[in-house]
C-alpha cells in the first residue's frame, strides 16, 4: 500500500473483478476524503484489494483502477492507459485508415471508469462521469496532448452525472467545431451546438454497411440528428432521402453537413409520432427505413415505460416500410438489454402485422469496446432486417 493515501475499507469479502464497489459495501472512513481522490481499498482482513477513486457522495462509492501494489495512480500511469487506449485503435483497429473521428477512451472498457473521450480531427472532447476523473483532469488533458500533439480540447459533464458525483463544473469556452471524415463522408462535428459531444462514431459501421444497400431506393431516416444515416445513403446514390428530427438546432448541423458532401436531402423538423401516422395515412413507404432515437432512460425503474415508447415507434415505422424493403432499428438505452429489444422488436412486427427477417444484429463500432465482465459500457443495440410482406 501507498502510506501517503488514505485508506478505505470494505465491509463484506471481495470477490468481484467488477471495476465499481457501491456505497453499502463500504466502510465511512473517520476522515472522509474529498470526492474523486485516490485511495487504498483494503478487505475485511486488512488484505490489499486495489487503488482508485473514493466518493463518499456517489451510490458507485469506489471506481478500482489499478491491482498491482507496486502501481501508483498518478499522471504517468493516466499517460500509460490513455496511450494504450489509442494504441488499439491506431495499430490494432486501424481507424486512421477510414477515419479521423473515433473513440480514443471508452470508460471501463479502457480500464479508465468514468471517462470518455472522442477524437474528430484536430479536436479532442472529454466527457467526465465521474468526479475522479474530474479531479485529476489536467492530468488526462496532458496525456491526450502526448497522443494528439496541437490538439484542441473541449471538455463537458451533463448536469445529472455533477450531481449524481458532487463534482461542480461550468464548463470550458465551446470549442470551433471539426471538420471530420469517415468512410469518404464528411461532417461537422459540433461538441457546443450538438447533442452530447457533437457527433455519434459508435455508428460508423452501422452507417457504411447500411449505405451500401441504398444506390437508387428511397430512404427515409428518422430521429436523424445531425443526418448521419441520411446522408450516407445520399452519398451512396439513394434516390430521395428524407430525414426527420423534432431538434431544429441539429437540423440545421444537418443540413450544413449535407452541403459538405454536395447530396440533397430534405430534412423536416417534426415529432416522429404524428408525422409517421400521416405518412401512413396518405400511403407512402420507403425501400429503406432508419430509426435511431435518443437515450430513453438513465432510471432503472424507467426500463418498462422506456420499452412500451420503443414498441410504439418501432410500430408507427414498420408501417411506412415498402414490402420487401430494409429496416434499421437502434437503441442506446444501456439499461434495455440486447435480448429486450430484440422482443421488443418481435411485438413491433406482430402489432404491425409485418413479417420481420432479420439479416444483422450488430452495436458500436470497435472503439467502443467493454469487458466482459463489466457489461454497463455496452449500450448499443442495432438490428437490420427485411420486412417481406
Amino acid at each position: 500500500m501507498d502510506q501517503s493515501l488514505p485508506t478505505v475499507r470494505l465491509k463484506n469479502a471481495w470477490r468481484s473483478s467488477h471495476p465499481w464497489i457501491f456505497q453499502r459495501l463500504v466502510e465511512k472512513p473517520a476522515q472522509r476524503p474529498k470526492p474523486g481522490s485516490i485511495v487504498d481499498v483494503v478487505g475485511v482482513e486488512g488484505d490489499w484489494i486495489g487503488r482508485g477513486f473514493y466518493n463518499g457522495h456517489s451510490r458507485i462509492a469506489i471506481r478500482l483502477l489499478e491491482k498491482d501494489p507496486a502501481v501508483p495512480v498518478d499522471a504517468g500511469w493516466f499517460s500509460r492507459r490513455i496511450a494504450e487506449a489509442v494504441r488499439l485503435r491506431r495499430e490494432v483497429l486501424r481507424l486512421d485508415e477510414v477515419s479521423d473521428a473515433w473513440r480514443a477512451v471508452h470508460s471501463e472498457g479502457d480500464g479508465l471508469s468514468g471517462l470518455v473521450v472522442d477524437r474528430y480531427a484536430d479536436l479532442v472532447v472529454v466527457e467526465f462521469f465521474s468526479a475522479g476523473m474530474f479531479r485529476h483532469r489536467e492530468w488526462i488533458f496532458d496525456a491526450l496532448r502526448q497522443q494528439f500533439p496541437g490538439c484542441r480540447i473541449h471538455a463537458s459533464a451533463d448536469e445529472h452525472v455533477q450531481k449524481q458525483e458532487s463534482f461542480d463544473f461550468r464548463g470550458n469556452v465551446p470549442a470551433e467545431p471539426a471538420i471530420i471524415t469517415e468512410h469518404g463522408v464528411k461532417f461537422r462535428a459540433d461538441p457546443a451546438g450538438a447533442h452530447k459531444t457533437g457527433f455519434f462514431a459508435d455508428q460508423r459501421e452501422n452507417r457504411e454497411w447500411l449505405s451500401r444497400q441504398c444506390q437508387d431506393k428511397r430512404v427515409l431516416d428518422l430521429c436523424c440528428n445531425t443526418g448521419g444515416f441520411g446522408i450516407y445513403a445520399a452519398a451512396r446514390g439513394a434516390m430521395d432521402v428524407t430525414g426527420v428530427d423534432i431538434d431544429e438546432a441539429v437540423l440545421e448541423i444537418a443540413r450544413g453537413n449535407a452541403r459538405l458532401n454536395d447530396v440533397r436531402v430534405r430534412f423536416v423538423q417534426a415529432d416522429i409520432f404524428p408525422w409517421l401516422r400521416d405518412a401512413a395515412a396518405r400511403g407512402e413507404a420507403w425501400d429503406v427505413v432508419v430509426l435511431d432515437p435518443a437515450k430513453m432512460t438513465r432510471d432503472r425503474n424507467q426500463v418498462i415505460p422506456a420499452l412500451k415508447n420503443y414498441l410504439d415507434m418501432n410500430k408507427l415505422a414498420l408501417g411506412v416500410v415498402k414490402p420487401g424493403g430494409l429496416f434499421a432499428t437502434f437503441s442506446c438505452t444501456g439499461l434495455v438489454s440486447e435480448e429486450q429489444f430484440l422482443d421488443m422488436l418481435r411485438r413491433a412486427a406482430f402489432f404491425s402485422n409485418r413479417r420481420l427477417q432479420i439479416l444483422k444484429v450488430a452495436g458500436a463500432g470497435a472503439d467502443h469496446p467493454f469487458l466482459a465482465d463489466v457489461q454497463e459500457s455496452r449500450y448499443l443495440k442495432a438490428a437490420f432486417c427485411r420486412v417481406l410482406d
